[in-house]
């Protein structure tokens, strides 16, 4: 404004002085020509600002006479307020990136319990698709009695427990409802399906310890206390060593249960570890042993073993594994059926130690729970020949813990075959020891095995 003023005041000046030296009715034009330049280059100026209006993004035109006082600052707010709103959106996107990376699903709904936004988690966990589910009801998405009772409450104060199925797949969800800003809630969902699993094979193990250890232990309480009871000389000295032979079973039993949970808690709670070569063929050859001699000469047994084949491992634990696999071969084959041990490479280079008997065999239905700890396909056989229903059991934690596999293989009557499978990473070429007399080996192929 002052600059206009000074602008008007100089041309007048101007006009006055080429009056006074020409004739005044000459200063008048002089005066009116400068206050239409004025108006054409003021009119110009604000041509070239309505221009840069239109993309305020860019600086203003420069040399606007009056103008550049009033754009200059409005031009470094605009500036600054475009860098506050470039710091908040990376903000903004930092949150919603962390929201997306929660383990746990997050849904916000508007005051009409409509879906506003969800996580990846979240469309995991109830199947809801954003695309499609926005500015629908929660309550058409999650159709859980349990969930739209909970949802009508006047407040949460602790989350619902929902089991829903997804494509066939039973899913267990912990949801938590709590408002947030003005009229707007928010869903927190939790995937607690595993842990309701562990939860259940807790139960399920405490109780069947307790059955297991109740059985051995009424028995031992009811002979002592017989024992303790009836007078010395009412008992034979026949009958008191049948009912301590009887005793020292039970409690071996006992024993053999404890040692068995023993070597369960270590092989879950110890670290795995790379291990070193072991020559397998020797922890095969010890185990038939043992097993031959509890068998007495009542059944066949058949050999097909790699001598020079190992594998990098634990050998306490690969010896367990091989163990539990000969001895339920024995307990659920009949006299003078047969047993197949084999030590062999495959095609793809794995290691594989399977045993194969003439037995039983085993219902397709029990067979996916085998390896659950104190499962038995028949409760009687097994403890009758002193199972303990943890074998096979330990012998999933062994292959785990060597990165193999456990696969079993059987028909209800005509035998079963389990093999354990080890990753040819670990797979070894173990030089014979001279100074030990290998053992005999009689060759008996085994379907899909590749001969030593």
């Amino acid at each position: 404004m002052i600059k206009t003023l000074i602008s008007i005041g100089l041309w007048g000046l101007l006009g006055w002085a080429c009056g006074a030296w020409i004739d005044p009715a000459a200063g008048w034009p002089i005066f009116a020509f400068g206050l239409i330049l004025m108006i054409l280059v003021s009119g110009q100026q604000i041509a070239r600002i309505a221009k840069w209006v239109k993309d305020i993004s860019r600086p203003p035109p420069p040399a606007v006479g009056p103008w550049d006082d009033i754009l200059a600052p409005i031009y470094r707010q605009l500036r600054k307020n475009s860098a506050q709103i470039e710091q908040l959106n990376r903000h903004v996107d930092g949150i919603m990136l962390a929201a997306e990376a929660l383990p746990d699903g997050a849904i916000t709904l508007n005051e009409e319990m409509q879906v506003t936004w969800c996580n990846q988690t979240a469309t995991e966990h109830t199947g809801l698709n954003l695309q499609t589910d926005r500015n629908f009801s929660i309550l058409n998405i999650l159709r859980a009695p349990e969930f739209a009772l909970y949802a009508r409450q006047n407040s949460w104060p602790a989350p619902v427990l929902l089991h829903l199925s997804q494509s066939g797949h039973d899913k267990s969800l912990l949801v938590q409802l709590t408002p947030y800003g003005v009229g707007q809630f928010l869903i927190v969902t939790r995937d607690v399906t595993q842990i309701e699993k562990m939860e259940t094979t807790r139960k399920d193990f405490v109780a069947n310890v307790s059955h297991e250890l109740r059985t051995p232990l009424t028995v031992l309480t009811g002979f002592l206390e017989t024992l303790h009871d009836m007078p010395q000389a009412s008992i034979s000295d026949e009958q008191r060593s049948h009912y301590q032979t009887l005793m020292l079973d039970q409690a071996q039993r006992m024993q053999a249960i404890v040692n068995d949970l023993l070597t369960l808690s270590t092989l879950e709670s110890s670290p795995t570890v790379e291990g070193e070569p072991v020559r397998v063929s020797a922890l095969i050859h010890n185990a038939l042993k043992q097993v031959e001699m509890l068998s007495h000469d009542q059944h066949i047994f058949v050999q097909n073993i790699a001598e020079d084949l190992g594998i990098v491992g634990i050998e306490s634990e690969l010896a367990s594994a091989i163990s539990n696999l000969l001895t339920n071969a024995l307990r659920y084959t009949p006299k003078d059926g047969t047993i197949t041990v084999s030590w062999y490479t495959t095609e793809t280079g794995q290691a594989c130690y399977s045993v194969q008997d003439t037995g039983i065999g085993i219902a397709s239905q029990d067979i996916p729970r085998l390896t659950e700890r104190f499962y038995r396909v028949d409760r009687g056989r097994s403890r009758a020949t002193g199972g303990t229903g943890l074998g096979l059991a330990i012998t999933k934690h062994v292959a785990m813990r060597h990165g193999a596999e456990l696969s079993i293989h059987s028909r209800l009557g005509a035998g079963s075959l389990f093999t354990l499978h080890f990753p040819a990473a670990r797979v070894v070429t173990i030089k014979e020891d001279r100074n030990q007399a290998p053992p005999v080996v009689v060759a008996a192929p085994l379907v899909g095995a590749t001969k030593p």
